[in-house]
């Protein structure tokens, strides 16, 4: 700990962690500021897929769940190569609508995610967080056949900036610490990115009339953020929205006000939280 304060004090040109943004919605602008070379992303996520309304039939020997949504990408923790006063452009993903349409109900696709991004000036893309893809159904009909299901996808993850795995830096406190503490987003453990997850599909359940619930939509952040819960069976309400990333859950079949209950229910939007700091 000597050594380091040699290197990072307050007065050996070792500035603090600044504090942390959060930015929820949007498309805009900031800046680097003096001094500092890093930016701390402690979380960031696309937007979660929706989810997929339920379907029943006439006489067609079974009813159809609602598929689930997929989430978004994520980083966690990660602290990436930055310049000082360079102009930093970020955008973040909107969660994806649910297909609830009576007329698409066997043929029909939810909306995806759209992608969190962000860019540097003169570093170019720091990364890009694609969105959980839409739940959709194909092939069926009023007196069948019954329908295909299908849950949305994993959103996918590109990093293209320079991470940050080794040094020290001053905190908001002065304190001196490695990098590798950083652990306080929602995975918990350091330097942390990766593709999102599928949504549940519960599929078609067998017999006129039969009950079936609506699928769970993906968890994001690995499972620490759950995603919208699919319509239970002997509700009276829809699937939920996604939260964080996360996505929709879908609606189910032949129970409590089949309209309101065969309802699926949107993706969660994206999120970046970061704040900049001097890695020496």
């Amino acid at each position: 700990m000597t050594h380091y304060s040699l290197l990072v004090g307050s007065s050996g040109g070792g500035l603090p962690a600044t504090s942390f943004v959060e930015l929820t919605s949007g498309s805009s602008t900031f800046s680097v500021p003096d001094g500092y070379n890093a930016i701390h992303i402690q979380y960031a996520i696309g937007g979660g897929g929706g989810a997929f309304r339920a379907a029943d039939y006439d006489k067609a020997g079974g009813e159809s769940s609602g598929a689930g949504g997929g989430s978004g990408a994520y980083i966690s923790d990660k602290i990436l190569t930055v310049t000082e006063g360079e102009t930093i452009t970020y955008t973040i993903g909107s969660g994806g609508a649910a297909n609830n349409s009576i007329p698409t109900r066997y043929n029909g696709s939810s909306s995806p995610g759209t992608s969190t991004t962000l860019s540097g000036s003169s570093t170019g893309s720091l990364f890009t967080l694609n969105g959980g893809g839409g739940a959709s159904a194909s092939g069926g009909g009023v007196q069948g056949p019954l329908r295909s299901n299908t849950a949305g996808t994993a959103g996918s993850a590109t990093i293209s900036g320079t991470a940050i795995t080794s040094g020290v830096f001053a905190d908001s406190d002065n304190s001196v610490k490695n990098v590798n503490t950083n652990t306080s987003g929602p995975v918990g453990t350091f330097n942390q990115s990766g593709n999102g997850a599928a949504g549940d599909n519960n599929g078609n359940c067998g017999g006129d009339n039969c009950q079936i619930g609506g699928s769970d939509g993906a968890d994001s952040y690995v499972g620490t953020v759950l995603g919208g819960v699919g319509s239970p069976v002997g509700g009276t309400a829809g699937g939920t929205a996604g939260t964080r990333g996360s996505g929709g859950g879908g609606g189910g079949a032949q129970y409590g006000d089949g309209e309101i209950a065969g309802h699926g229910a949107s993706g969660g939007n994206g999120e970046v939280q970061y704040r900049f700091l001097q890695v020496i």
